[in-house]
């Protein structure tokens, strides 16, 4: 049984307008400020926004947690601020205009949603499916080195996928998601699961930060 549902994914920016207008044309999506401290990429469904949200310490390690988009060229997304990293057979490593890393997978013919998968780093990729899969309540797919959920219920990121890599974390991710549950005691359930609390509801904030079992923060909604 699913104990939280997907409600949208976050990136943390030094300057919002800029990362934001950046996003909005990376993936043919409507951009939206709303003050100097957040705004949000729209898309069909609420599960589609990307919020994009002002944080004053500086990018200074390669992001933990990513976003593999479709594009047409290399080229579109340079011409928009992006510059190239690495190329791959499959794919190139990019970074947007702050230096965040994404892969872009090139296609002639676009799909109506450029944005294809969410990528987190892990120490043990198999541990870290199973517990988002058993969160979700969705199957894990077995990739042998990497993991991936697919089907998870209110995301419209086709897959999420769960890689290892040598380093351990050390800073707070730059891209993370938020989850809705239904009550508090949803909350609690999560804790029990592995789940840390790192910040309650406050004066500045209503909802819970979290972290799941290798420190990736993330934020729960309550329902209604």
């Amino acid at each position: 049984m699913a104990i939280a549902r997907w409600k949208q994914v976050v990136l943390d920016a030094g300057n919002v307008a800029f990362l934001g207008e950046f996003w909005g044309a990376a993936l043919n999506r409507p951009w939206k400020p709303k003050k100097d401290t957040y705004g949000f990429v729209t898309g069909p469904t609420a599960g589609h926004v990307v919020w994009i949200n002002a944080v004053p310490e500086p990018k200074t390690v390669k992001n933990r947690v990513h976003l593999d988009i479709y594009a047409r060229s290399l080229a579109n997304l340079e011409a928009l601020g992006a510059t190239v990293v690495e190329p791959f057979p499959r794919w190139t490593v990019m970074a947007d205009p702050e230096g965040g890393e994404f892969c872009a997978f090139l296609r002639d013919d676009l799909p109506a949603d450029r944005l294809h998968g969410l990528v987190v780093d892990c120490a043990d990729p198999a541990a870290q499916a199973r517990w988002w899969g058993a969160v979700y309540g969705v199957d894990v797919i077995d990739k042998g080195e990497w993991a991936t959920l697919e089907g998870v219920p209110g995301m419209p990121i086709q897959t999420m996928d769960f890689v290892p890599v040598p380093e351990p974390k050390t800073v707070k991710n730059r891209v993370h998601w938020d989850v809705t549950v239904p009550s508090v005691e949803s909350v609690a359930a999560l804790v029990s699961v592995g789940a840390t609390v790192l910040r309650e509801p406050d004066d500045e904030i209503f909802w819970h930060v979290l972290a799941d079992p290798e420190g990736n923060e993330f934020c729960v909604f309550t329902a209604g």
